[in-house]
C-alpha cells in the first residue's frame, strides 16, 4: 500500500513541477505573509512590558508598536490572499491536465476497454474523482506550505523566549504525529473503496436511467430500487467509516495540544514568579505555542481530502495507464483511389479468451460487390465489421484491402475509408447540420441539404422549428428513432466514402421510406464495395454475394436465387420471414 501510494504521489508530482515558478512565487508569498503574521505576537508581548502599571504606560512607544502592528497584519493579508489566488491557479491548472490527459486516453483506447467497462464509471473518473484531486491539491499546498513556515517559525522565536518551555511543545509533536499515522492508515482504506462504490453507483444509475423505457415496460423499477439501495447502502457503509476514521484525526491531536497548552501555562507562570519570563513573554510564548500546534491540527484535519485525493488520484491513473492501441504512426496509407478488394485469410478471432467465435474464416470479397451478412444473433455477422475497421484485432490469420494487411496500415487511414450506418443511431448536442457534418471537413449547408435529401431526411428537417439549425437535444429527445436513423444514413452519404458498412441501418424506418432509402444506398454503392448486415431479408434480394453465417463460420455463399435453389439454411430463413406471403 505505501509503494502504492507513494507512486501516485510521484505521479502527482510531475504534474505539479510543470508550475515551479508559479509554485517558488506562493512558496515566497506563504513565507512572507506568516513571517509578518509571526512578527506579532512578539510586538504585543514587548507592549504589554511596557504597561508597567498604574500612570507608568509609555504610549508613544504603544501606539509606535499598534501602528507597525497594523502595517505588519495589512501587508501579511496581502500575501495570504495572493498566496490563496495563484495556488488556487496552479490547483485548477494541474487538474486541467490531469482531466485532458485521461480525456485524451480515452480516445486512444481499444474498444474492448468501453466494452467492459461502465460508463458511469468512467465518467465518475473523470468528474469526481478529479474534482477530488483538485480539492485535495488546493487544501495541500496552501495549508501544508503555510503550515511548515509557521511551524518553523514559531520553534525559532519560542526558542528565543524559553528553550525549556519549547522541549514541552517539541514532545507532543511525535505524539501528534503518530495519532494521525494511524488513523490515515485506517481511511485512506475506507476512501478508497468508497470512490471505488461512487464509480459503481453512477454506472448503474446511468444504465437505469439511459434505459428507463425498457425499466418502465419490464415493470423492473421494484428490482432496480433494491439494486440501487444496496449499492447505495454500501456506498454509506464505506462513506461512514473513511469520515469516521479521519474524524478521530482532529479532536485526538488537539486534546494533546491543550494538554501541552496547560503545561506551558504553568511552566510559564512559575518562571515568571521567579524573574525568569516577563509577562509580556509568556503571553508571546502561549500565543506561539497555539500557532505551533494549529498548523498540525490542520495538516492532520485535512488528511481526509488529501486521503480521498489519493484514492480518486490513484483510480484516475488506473485509467491513464490502460493499455492502449497499438501505435500505428510508421503505418502504410492506402492509396486514394483503392480498387476496394476485400480478403479474410484463416481468420480466428474470440472476445474472450477460451470462448472461441469465429474459426478459419475465408473471404474474398471482390471490388465493387455489395455483399450482405445474414445468420442467427450471435453469428458473427457484427464482429465481421469490428474486425474489418480494427476496433478489434484477430488473434490468428489476417484480412488485406487491396493486398495489404490491415495491420500494417493507420487506423485513421483504414477508418477514413468506411461509411458505415449503425442499427444504434448516435447523435450529439448540437444542430441538425453539425449532426450531419459530423467527420466532413469543409462541407458546405448545400452539401449538406444534397446529402439529407438522398437520405430522405430533408422533408422532415424542413418541419422542425429551426429547420437545419434546429437544436438536438442531449439523447436527441427531441426527434424520433426513425428521424435519427435518417440523419445518421445522411451523415454516412456526405462522406461519400469508397466502402459502405450498413448494419440494420434501415431498421427503424417505415417500409416506404426504407423502399427509398434502399434506392439511394444502391446508388450509392455503385462501384464500392459495401457490407450490409440485414435481418429483413426482403433488403438484400440484389446483393452480389450473401454470406450465410452460423457459430463464427460461412456455411453458405452465393446470390439470392443461388441460395434460394439450394433448399439449405438461408432457404429456411427467407421463407421462415415470407410464410404469410407464401
Amino acid at each position: 500500500m505505501t509503494n502504492k501510494k507513494s507512486t501516485t504521489l510521484k505521479r502527482i508530482w510531475g504534474y505539479i513541477g510543470k508550475y515551479k515558478a508559479l509554485l517558488l512565487f506562493v512558496f515566497i508569498c506563504a513565507i512572507i505573509g506568516n513571517s509578518l503574521a509571526m512578527l506579532a505576537p512578539l510586538m504585543v508581548g514587548n507592549g504589554i512590558d511596557k504597561m508597567l502599571g498604574e500612570n507608568l504606560v509609555n504610549f508613544s512607544l504603544l501606539w509606535d508598536i499598534v501602528f507597525k502592528l497594523i502595517l505588519i497584519y495589512a501587508i501579511s493579508a496581502l500575501f495570504q490572499w495572493l498566496l490563496s489566488v495563484v495556488s488556487t491557479k496552479v490547483a485548477n491548472e494541474i487538474v486541467k491536465d490531469i482531466r485532458k490527459d485521461a480525456f485524451h486516453k480515452l480516445n486512444k483506447l481499444p474498444l474492448k476497454y468501453y466494452d467492459n467497462s461502465s460508463r458511469g464509471d468512467v465518467i465518475s473518473r473523470l468528474t469526481n474523482d478529479v474534482e477530488a484531486i483538485s480539492e485535495g491539491l488546493f487544501q495541500g499546498t496552501t495549508q501544508i506550505m503555510s503550515g511548515i513556515i509557521i511551524i518553523i517559525g514559531c520553534f525559532v522565536f519560542m526558542l528565543m523566549i524559553s528553550a525549556r518551555i519549547t522541549c514541552i511543545i517539541v514532545l507532543l509533536v511525535p505524539v501528534c504525529y503518530a495519532i494521525a499515522a494511524t488513523i490515515a492508515k485506517k481511511s485512506a482504506t475506507m476512501f478508497q473503496k468508497r470512490s471505488q462504490s461512487i464509480g459503481q453507483l453512477n454506472g448503474y444509475a446511468e444504465e437505469m436511467i439511459s434505459n428507463i423505457k425498457v425499466v418502465k415496460a419490464f415493470g423492473y423499477e421494484d428490482m432496480a430500487k433494491e439494486n440501487f439501495s444496496k449499492m447505495n447502502d454500501q456506498l454509506y457503509v464505506y462513506g461512514q467509516k473513511a469520515q469516521w476514521y479521519s474524524s478521530l484525526t482532529n479532536p485526538t491531536t488537539r486534546y494533546v495540544n491543550n494538554l501541552g497548552y496547560v503545561a506551558v501555562t504553568v511552566v510559564g507562570g512559575f518562571l515568571a514568579l521567579s524573574g525568569g519570563l516577563s509577562v509580556g513573554n509568556i503571553s508571546s510564548f502561549l500565543t506561539y505555542s497555539n500557532q505551533f500546534a494549529k498548523p498540525i491540527n490542520e495538516i492532520t484535519s485535512i488528511m481526509t481530502q488529501l486521503q480521498e485525493a489519493l484514492a480518486s488520484a490513484k483510480r484516475v491513473f488506473q485509467l491513464i495507464d490502460e493499455e492502449e492501441e497499438s501505435d500505428d504512426s510508421q503505418m502504410k496509407s492506402l492509396e486514394k483511389e483503392g480498387k476496394g478488394e476485400v480478403v479474410f485469410e484463416h481468420v480466428d478471432f474470440s472476445y474472450r479468451e477460451g470462448v472461441e467465435l469465429i474459426k478459419d474464416l475465408n473471404l474474398k470479397v471482390s471490388p465493387g460487390n455489395m455483399v450482405a451478412i445474414v445468420g442467427p444473433t450471435g453469428a458473427g455477422k457484427s464482429t465481421l465489421v469490428n474486425l474489418l475497421m480494427r476496433f478489434y484485432d484477430v488473434n490468428q490469420g489476417a484480412i488485406y484491402i487491396d493486398g495489404i494487411d490491415i495491420r500494417e496500415i493507420k487506423r485513421d487511414d483504414l477508418r477514413s475509408r468506411f461509411g458505415m450506418v449503425l442499427q444504434e443511431s448516435w447523435l450529439f448536442k448540437g444542430t441538425v447540420a453539425e449532426n450531419i457534418g459530423y467527420g466532413s471537413k469543409d462541407v458546405t449547408m448545400e452539401q449538406i441539404m444534397d446529402a439529407a435529401k438522398k437520405a430522405h431526411a430533408h422533408s422532415f428537417i424542413r418541419r422542425l422549428k429551426d429547420g437545419y439549425d434546429t437544436l438536438i437535444e442531449e439523447d436527441a429527445g427531441n426527434i424520433s428513432q426513425g428521424q435519427k436513423q435518417l440523419l445518421t444514413i445522411a451523415r454516412a452519404m456526405l462522406l461519400d466514402p469508397p466502402i459502405l458498412i450498413l448494419d440494420e441501418a434501415t431498421s427503424s424506418i417505415d417500409t416506404r421510406t426504407e423502399l427509398k432509402i434502399q434506392k439511394a444506398f444502391h446508388a450509392m454503392m455503385q462501384g464500392r464495395t459495401s457490407f450490409v448486415i440485414a435481418h429483413r431479408l426482403s433488403t438484400i434480394k440484389e446483393a452480389d454475394v450473401i454470406l450465410v453465417m452460423k457459430d463464427g463460420n460461412i456455411i453458405e455463399q452465393g446470390n439470392h436465387a443461388e441460395l434460394l435453389k439450394k433448399k439449405g439454411f438461408y432457404h429456411t430463413l427467407y421463407h421462415s420471414q415470407f410464410a404469410k406471403e407464401k
